[in-house]
Order: C-alpha cells, then sequence, then structure tokens
C-alpha cells in the first residue's frame, strides 16, 4: 500500500464505530493522491433546533482531520428533510418543522460548523435546492427502487411495527431523500452516526443505480446526552450547545453522571482505552475522586470552545456556587413593577414563570412541591405561596436557575 495512503488510515480510523469499508476508501484515497483531486466529504445535519452541540463534534472533528489531510468537506444543511422529520432512532413520529422554523435555524448552522471546521475547506449546500426540483413523478421513481421490507430494517421501524405504532409514510421517504442527495453531490465519503448507518446503506445502493461509485461510510460513536440514556439530541432537549456559554457548558458537563464522563473523556477530548482504563483504576483505588476528574473533563471541553481563562473562570465560579452554596457574580434579572404585585405580593409559581425558569404555572408549582424553589436561599414551603421579594432578592430553581430581583 502507497506510504501516504497508509499514513492517511492511520489518522482516520482511530475514533471510528465503524468504516465501510477500509478497502474501499484506501482506493479513493489512492486515486485521489494519483490525481491530486480531493475527495469529497458529504456530511448532514437537520437544522431542528438552532444549535449545533457536542454530539455533533465527534463527526465535526473527524471531518476537520480529513480537511487537514486536503480533501473538500460539504457541510449538508437538510433544510428539506428537516421538514420531515428524521426517524432515525425514534420511538414515535418526529414533528414536522415549519419552513419559517426551518429557516431560521439553518441560518445559525454555517457559522456553527467554523468552531471546529476550516472554513476555506467547506462548501455549504442545502438539499432544498435540488428536492424542491423533484416532481411527483421523480418522487415515485426514488420509492420504486426501494421495498417497504427493506425500508423496516430499521431498527426504529422494525420495533414501531412490532409494537403497533404509526409509521407515517413520509418518514419512510426520509431514508430515500438522504440517499439522494448522495448521488447529486457524487460523494466520495459520507460522515455520519451510528443512528445513521442504514440510511448511508441505501445511498450506496442509489449511486450504483445512478453508476456511481458507492461512498465509503465513515460511523462516529454517538455521545449519550445529559439524561445519560438517549443519544444527545437536540429534539430531545438532553444536548449541550456548541454556542453555549463558558458557564452553562461547564455546568451541563458537571451533571452528567460519573459512568458518563469516561465516554466525553474517551469522544470528546480524544482519550484512548488505555487512558480511560488508568482513570477508573484511579478513581477504584481512592487516588482520585470522580468529581475532581469530571471537573477536568469540563474544562477541558470548555476550553475547546472559549478562552482557556474563560473556561477556568467557570470551574471556578461552578465550585463557589455548587460546592460552597453561594450565589453567582453574574446571573439574568427580572424587573417587577406595581403591576406585576398585589398587596400581598405575587405567587410564586408565577415568578418562576416570569424569571423563565418554567414553562408553564404548573411546572412551576411541580417545582415548588419539590423543594426544587428558594428565594434568597430559604427554600419556598406550600403549594404556592405568595412572596413579596425584595429589591436585589435571588430566585434560585434546581442547581442552575439564578434570576436576580430588580424592583421597577
Amino acid at each position: 500500500m502507497n506510504k501516504e495512503v497508509q499514513r492517511q488510515l492511520d489518522v482516520l480510523l482511530p475514533g471510528l464505530a465503524e468504516l465501510i469499508s477500509e478497502e474501499e476508501l484506501a482506493k479513493k484515497l489512492d486515486r485521489s493522491l494519483r490525481t491530486n483531486t480531493p475527495l469529497r466529504v458529504k456530511y448532514g445535519a437537520d437544522p431542528s433546533a438552532p444549535d449545533l452541540h457536542l454530539g455533533h463534534s465527534i463527526p465535526l472533528e473527524k471531518l476537520r482531520q480529513l480537511q487537514e489531510l486536503g480533501h473538500i468537506v460539504i457541510f449538508l444543511i437538510g433544510d428539506f428533510t428537516a421538514m420531515i422529520g428524521d426517524p432515525s432512532g425514534r420511538s414515535d413520529t418526529r414533528p414536522a418543522l415549519s419552513a419559517k422554523e426551518v429557516k431560521e435555524n439553518a441560518a445559525t448552522y454555517t457559522e456553527q460548523c467554523y468552531k471546529i471546521l476550516d472554513r476555506k475547506g467547506v462548501e455549504v449546500a442545502f438539499n432544498s435546492t435540488w428536492c424542491e426540483q423533484l416532481n411527483f413523478a421523480e418522487v415515485i421513481k426514488l420509492a420504486s427502487e426501494q421495498t417497504v421490507a427493506r425500508v423496516l430494517e430499521r431498527d426504529d421501524f422494525a420495533s414501531r411495527y412490532k409494537a403497533n405504532k404509526p409509521i407515517h409514510m413520509h418518514e419512510m421517504l426520509y431514508p430515500l431523500v438522504q440517499g439522494y442527495d448522495s448521488v447529486v453531490l457524487k460523494a466520495d465519503i459520507e460522515m455520519c452516526g451510528t443512528d445513521q448507518k442504514f440510511n448511508c446503506l441505501l445511498a450506496r445502493d442509489m449511486q450504483e443505480r445512478a453508476g456511481q461509485e458507492p461512498e465509503a461510510i465513515m460511523i462516529t460513536p454517538m455521545l449519550v446526552g445529559l439524561d445519560g440514556e438517549r443519544k444527545m439530541s437536540k429534539s430531545l432537549g438532553n444536548y449541550i450547545g456548541l454556542t453555549e456559554t463558558a458557564g452553562e457548558m461547564f455546568g451541563k458537563l458537571m451533571s452528567v453522571s460519573d459512568e458518563l464522563m469516561y465516554d466525553y473523556y474517551k469522544f470528546l477530548l480524544g482519550q484512548g482505552e488505555d487512558a480511560v482504563k488508568t482513570m477508573r483504576e484511579r478513581v477504584a483505588s481512592g487516588e482520585s475522586h470522580p468529581k475532581t476528574l469530571k471537573e477536568e473533563m469540563a474544562e477541558a471541553v470548555t476550553a475547546k470552545y472559549h478562552p482557556a481563562d474563560a473556561a477556568a473562570k467557570a470551574r471556578g465560579e461552578f465550585s463557589r456556587v455548587f460546592s460552597k452554596g453561594e450565589v453567582p457574580e453574574q446571573m439574568a434579572e427580572l424587573k417587577l413593577g406595581a403591576a406585576d404585585l398585589t398587596a400581598a405580593g405575587i405567587s410564586l409559581s408565577l415568578l418562576v414563570v416570569k424569571a423563565g425558569l418554567a414553562k408553564s404555572r404548573s411546572a412551576a408549582k411541580r417545582l415548588v412541591a419539590d423543594g426544587a424553589v428558594a428565594l434568597d436561599g430559604e427554600k419556598q414551603a406550600g403549594p404556592d405561596p405568595v412572596v413579596s421579594p425584595g429589591a436585589g432578592a435571588v430566585l434560585r430553581v434546581g442547581k442552575r436557575g439564578f434570576v436576580r430581583i430588580v424592583r421597577a
């Protein structure tokens, strides 16, 4: 094998969950070197929420390696597929977004990806460009190339079918559209998470039918989200956005479980199995405390997206607030005027909602009942007490929700 091909493989293979296939990728790399033609690497992200998150950083870091090896990244914004709703990993139908929501979310993606990628080696594409040009006959032709049985091979569809949960026809079109994207873009490689493997295999079939060489598939591991159970996902709300402040990012990273912390070391900081094994042994022997390791992880990850001094400050602030029970130096403010108060004051649930720390009065009441709401350090009791906060009072909800009351 060409030494440069082997060198590139040595860079690209570590950290992958799966590669389909090493032989095909080696041939593509060899041709690229012989013809001095960069490979076209497709990576798609549906703008189902305004932010890219740390789960996206895993494939994005691998894409950056491909850039540094001289290849072209096609950052595909799935503004058309977002209106279908990706069924991957779903136990139910994902709510479809409106064109307005998709447009607003997509506007942020083109800048957020440059937190990791070099913009000079990126082509940004929107799949609405070609998908909106398809007429109904062409959609039927695409659908005719696959069988229902093949589509039902997907784990998420198969489990829903067995559980007698509905599978809508538009969801079955999603993998076809994703595969068609690869045909249009003439992708040499597709980067995806493990949940997208079926879609990418379908794309290879569609490329072959179109007379193209099928793309190699580089599959990266999925990062479990803050709930400790499901993949990090915008739609599930268990994610850490790439654009969150240093304090928010650090605080959320500290909320992950001790066990999940090791995956974050491995996937977000590139620590190998041997290093992770050593960490586990240090904890088991009492040489290291999980909290200290988690703080080191949280600071290192935060420093990837913020200046090092901001990450260090976030660590110090977290320790001061959560370990010593103090309040943050900076926090959001809520202005309360006479119109907001009755003679007795204001119901606590309404105050929590006005502060933006709960979405509804009922949710706020549950927080109060659970003992999660404090005013000036004192937990509030009762189903929905009436309070009269003075100027400068601090409302706290949960571990990270702080708002200072300002009297207007």
